[in-house]
């Protein structure tokens, strides 16, 4: 079965900075680990698919009836793997990263409706049969779901930003190809302390809002820096193509070097070097484009 086409960047936090003490339930949910990496697309593609076909219909996923929170608040989470713990954090776990899925979808919802022509916002009230006030009320009680003041995930469909590479190493990639496209193991994936991918982002930010301003690259790498400023110092942060790889063929998966000219760029800019800048950016956007050209199609 095809994953939702959808990469993630995610903070995992250790577990007793999600409560002091953390719930029971939680913990029992983190013990268990039963929700894999894989499986978080197709979780959440389920949740969302399940609140729609729900008399009442639901306005979020991972709600109940009345607009409360469903349990799976506190049992949908992921657990990171020790073996995927970079050296020196591992004695600080378990890592937690809660899909907050409720939280998150009121988050897109507000943006949505704040962003939306009037009339097509009117459609969509009407057909969901909620009124604005009612809506901003359901929201607002979602998002208080969080346990920080930002969700633990970001995420984007059919590509991947580039300022998200900037926060990795490129040697810290883990590539798994499996049996093949549709393998649930298959992974490309990159993981590093929140205290590296925070000093990678400064020193990135600063060198992009000298060459280009607070527009464009910058402004992403900005509020990806803030918005990793909400976690616990010790947290892990991942880098996660998620179902993207089932778009790409072995070769070319193995042959991805994003993150590698990613950071080649940044190098390029240090020296000025404008003939190796054109050079990567014109090697990023075939790849992507390719990407691009399919999420068209569709």
């Amino acid at each position: 079965m095809l994953r939702p086409f959808v990469a993630y960047l995610r903070v995992y936090e250790p577990l007793l900075a999600l409560g002091e003490p953390p719930d029971d339930r939680l913990r029992t949910a983190v013990a268990a680990a039963k929700l894999g990496r894989t499986d978080a697309g197709a979780r959440e593609q389920a949740m969302w698919l399940k609140s729609q076909v729900a008399a009442p219909r639901r306005l979020l996923p991972a709600e109940l009836a009345n607009g409360r929170p469903a349990p799976s608040l506190l049992t949908d989470v992921l657990v990171l793997d020790p073996a995927d713990v970079p050296d020196g954090q591992r004695v600080h776990g378990p890592f937690v990263c809660p899909l907050e899925l409720r939280a998150r979808s009121a988050a897109a919802l507000v943006t949505f409706l704040g962003d939306a022509h009037p009339a097509l916002k009117n459609v969509i009230l009407d057909e969901g049969g909620f009124t604005q006030d009612a809506i901003r009320a359901r929201t607002k009680s979602a998002l208080s779901d969080l346990s920080t003041s930002a969700a633990h995930t970001l995420s984007t469909t059919w590509t991947v930003p580039l300022p998200w590479f900037v926060l990795v190493d490129p040697e810290d990639r883990k590539l798994v190809l499996g049996s093949g496209r549709d393998d649930p193991k298959r992974e490309l994936s990159w993981r590093t302390t929140l205290a590296d991918a925070q000093h990678r982002a400064r020193e990135a930010g600063d060198l992009l809002e000298q060459t280009f301003g607070d527009s464009g690259p910058g402004r992403v790498l900005f509020e990806t820096r803030r918005w990793l400023d909400n976690f616990h110092a010790d947290s892990i942060v991942e880098l996660d193509y998620g179902g993207l790889v089932q778009l790409f063929a072995d070769p070319i998966l193995e042959a991805d070097t994003t993150a590698e000219e990613v950071h080649d760029i940044l190098d390029a800019l240090r020296s000025g070097n404008v003939e190796e800048l054109a050079e990567l950016f014109s090697d990023l956007r075939e790849f992507w484009g390719d990407l691009a050209a399919r999420e068209r199609a569709n």
